[in-house]
């Protein structure tokens, strides 16, 4: 498909960075891109389809109910606005149209109020509520976040995040058990994990993925959790949903890479050590680069190649490294949320071996520039 690059102008990219929004996230399976055909290619009763997925999708994780829906975020904030909301039609036709005597509070802990690509305050204003932090941005324990629930509060919203603050945090364990003592749901965005039964059973009432990271499946999300407060998302459909709608193509093949994710083999962090030690040998080759094997922050089951840049020594400082990485053809993306601090991390799971000598050579070329 080498014309599509070439009609559009567009550039050849190597994701070395993972499954991020910024470079379309990821690259479903062939069997998931012929079920997204199918549905492009037929009409659906679309209630009927919304339902009957969610009931296949509940079915294959043991949870009360599910619906897919058009992002992440979109579950985000269109689970606010269900705890809002609560299933009234008055409230649903005119969330925003002024204000509701009814609790619109999300209590969220401090250090999971972040920007992923969007801020995690704007879905939820989208959805009605408003933020209250709890604890502080490097600290969050059980006994903070009970202390920012009140009367108003509709929700408390946990980000399992790599985004997020990690160290001194309350678990999604520990907010369940919070959330049940005072009585109040227990949101849980965890995106890109690759888990999609644990914290339903840790007790959260709604958890969010992204379709089309870990499960790689087409643009979408998915929000499973307590049968009743599924329903409530779903009548966001008639709500702010409308404005986040996914098509039959994404349900339908969300629904599949469902099945098929958990039907395979999954790489495990040490196959990809094992990956990419030619490469980690490789940059070591080169002068004022140190690297090494990390693991992600957040906890999960990956392993990344960690690059550290002496600029005295590389000739570029890491953070214009990126730009020129990013520059190049083809255009090479990498991690580089700690370039300030003088290194990167390339992230294998989308890279091939071939690929990899390609990162490597315009390594080695920047360094000879």
């Amino acid at each position: 498909m080498s014309s599509i690059l070439e009609k559009y102008n567009l550039k050849h990219v190597i994701n070395a960075s993972g499954r991020m929004t910024a470079l379309g996230v990821s690259t479903p399976l062939p069997e998931v891109e012929e079920t997204v055909c199918f549905g492009l290619n037929h009409y659906f009763e679309m209630k009927d389809l919304v339902n009957k997925s969610g009931e296949y999708i509940a079915r294959l994780l043991d949870v009360e109910n599910a619906v897919v829906v058009s992002s992440a975020s979109a579950g985000i904030a269109q689970s606010v606005a269900a705890m809002i909301v609560r299933g009234n039609a008055y409230r649903l036709e005119h969330l925003h149209a002024h204000a509701h005597d009814v609790p619109t509070e999300i209590v969220i802990p401090k250090g999971h109020n972040v920007n992923y690509g969007a801020p995690v305050g704007t879905m939820i204003n989208l959805g009605g509520g408003r933020i209250v932090e709890a604890g502080w941005s490097n600290e969050c324990s059980a006994a903070q976040l009970g202390a920012a629930i009140n009367a108003n509060t509709a929700a408390i919203l946990y980000i399992k995040s790599h985004h997020c603050v990690q160290k001194s945090m309350l678990t999604v364990e520990d907010a369940a058990a919070v959330a049940k003592a005072h009585n109040v749901p227990l949101i849980v965005d965890a995106a890109a994990e690759e888990d999609l039964r644990l914290y339903y059973q840790q007790g959260a009432d709604l958890v969010i993925y992204s379709g089309a990271k870990a499960i790689e499946g087409p643009t979408s999300g998915l929000v499973l959790g307590k049968h009743e407060y599924v329903e409530w998302v779903k009548q966001q459909t008639a709500g702010i949903g409308r404005a986040m709608k996914v098509g039959k193509e994404g349900i339908l093949g969300l629904t599949h890479a469902i099945e098929l994710y958990l039907e395979r083999q999954q790489e495990s962090g040490t196959a990809m050590v094992e990956k990419m030690a030619p490469f980690i040998n490789g940059l070591n080759a080169l002068p004022g680069i140190q690297s090494r094997v990390v693991w992600d922050s957040a906890g999960r089951d990956i392993a990344r190649a960690e690059v550290s840049f002496d600029a005295d020594v590389f000739g570029l400082s890491a953070k214009d490294a990126v730009t020129k990485l990013q520059n190049g053809n083809p255009a090479v993306y990498c991690r580089a949320y700690k370039a300030n601090e003088g290194s990167i991390e390339f992230d294998v799971r989308s890279v091939s071996q071939e690929q990899l000598q390609q990162v490597l050579a315009a390594m080695t070329e920047l360094n000879q520039e």
